[in-house]
């Protein structure tokens, strides 16, 4: 087997990883598969922001692990789920990675979605503290 080259963020290749102030809510078929105000917003270079959502906060249930996997030189590899509820269409919906490289060691325990593969990732403005 050849041996992963890993790579750092850098400046030609930034990888930001924040904390998400909003609530987000991804659904499938009508059912809420992850509710989370304790989400990471990950901006990496100049792709589309992703969501990563903390695994506690995601109805695991609802998730079939596949064999799928793929391989990212700044964050590790990645195994990937599949939302049932969506049919084919949610196919390897959900990646995760497991053991993810140290420079963005806190999406460890989460999980992300492919936008197209579910039916809305929402950002809804979170409760102001105190409220419920």
């Amino acid at each position: 087997m050849n041996a992963r080259v890993q790579k750092i963020p850098g400046s030609d290749h930034p990888i930001i990883v924040e904390h998400n102030p909003a609530r987000v809510v991804v659904k499938v078929a009508g059912k809420v598969i992850a509710d989370s105000l304790n989400s990471l917003r990950l901006q990496e270079a100049s792709y589309p922001p992703v969501h990563y959502i903390p695994r506690k906060d995601v109805d695991m249930s609802l998730l079939q692990r596949t064999d799928h996997q793929s391989y990212c030189p700044y964050k590790g590899e990645a195994s990937y789920f599949s939302i049932a509820a969506g049919g084919e269409r949610s196919k390897n919906a959900v990646w995760s990675y497991e053991n993810p490289y140290e420079a963005v060691a806190g999406i460890r325990e989460h999980v992300a979605f492919y936008p197209d593969r579910v039916d809305s990732i929402e950002e809804l403005a979170a409760p102001e503290a105190g409220q419920f």
